[in-house]
């Protein structure tokens, strides 16, 4: 009987000691180490803050809809499998790429119909839109574009929000990230508020 009592002491103890250092140690450091200077952003989900409130994070990719599509001064990004138009927006709650294999005739079309209604927005030749602007990312909330992609909408939206093209382009290269062992790629988010506030 003294054995058995024994033994669930030292399990009583060792349930204890880890509760105390798995349980609420090891959680206070994980936190304490994400007060360090640098990591406090990303710790905090990378938020975005304009005007002293935030707006979004840096690592979430929403496809703005203008009030006024004849007068659309925003960046946008990939399409989303969940959109229930061709080009948008999706649904940021639901999350997840399409599964349609390449030579799918429903992926097809939908590819054409947003080739299509991407050159008619930036007033290009359909040949001339790159292939990450037709196709859905595997998320569906994507923050990044391939600089081409950015290039082909730099004109409309120096064009509506009045900026020199100058201007536009110094954005898109001032939100590119990537490099080296990753492509380059802009972050659509980012250079939405960069070109909201240059323009203000």
């Amino acid at each position: 009987m003294s054995a058995l009592l024994r033994q669930c002491a030292a399990g009583l103890r060792l349930l204890l000691v880890a509760t105390v250092l798995l349980g609420i140690g090891y959680p206070m450091a994980i936190w304490g180490v994400s007060r360090l200077p640098g990591l406090l952003a990303h710790a905090e989900g990378s938020q975005i803050v304009a005007d002293g409130r935030v707006i979004g994070s840096s690592l979430i990719g929403i496809d703005p809809v203008p009030e006024d599509p004849a007068r659309d001064p925003y960046f946008h990004t990939r399409p989303s499998a969940s959109a229930e138009g061709s080009l948008g927006p999706g649904d940021p709650a639901t999350s997840g790429g399409s599964n349609l294999g390449g030579f799918n005739g429903d992926l097809l079309a939908a590819v054409q119909e947003r080739r299509t209604a991407i050159a008619a927005r930036e007033v290009v030749a359909p040949e001339v839109v790159p292939a990450d602007a037709v196709t859905a990312s595997a998320s569906g909330v994507d923050p990044h574009i391939s600089p081409a992609y950015a290039e082909l909408q730099a004109s409309r939206v120096a064009r509506v929000t009045g900026l020199p093209l100058a201007e536009v382009h110094r954005l898109i290269a001032d939100c590119e990230e990537g490099g080296l062992v990753s492509p380059r790629a802009v972050n659509v988010t980012t250079l939405n508020v960069a070109v909201h506030r240059a323009a203000r």
